[in-house]
């Protein structure tokens, strides 16, 4: 299965990277376990994602929880809490 994965603001910095389309193993199908993935990585991408509450995500422009489901041509984006002012 293969998704697109946006990266915004301070998350898109760190990563270098701001949209990326990737083929998922079977057993990823859930933001978590997507979340996982990316932190597996290593270096800047486990920094990034091993703190995962810190990060929001939405599927499809949709706000997401750690276990909302994620299909084939699914947009997956993340970014930091945003605070206004």
């Amino acid at each position: 299965m293969t998704i697109q994965i946006l990266y915004f603001a301070s998350l898109r910095e760190k990563l270098g990277c701001n949209v990326e389309s990737l083929s998922l193993p079977a057993q990823v199908t859930t933001v978590q376990a997507l979340r996982e993935l990316l932190a597996a990585r290593g270096g800047v991408w486990q920094e990034a994602f091993v703190d995962s509450a810190r990060l929001r995500a939405a599927v499809d422009q949709t706000m997401a929880q750690a276990q909302t489901p994620i299909h084939a041509g699914s947009e997956v984006a993340f970014f930091p809490p945003v605070t206004g002012g």
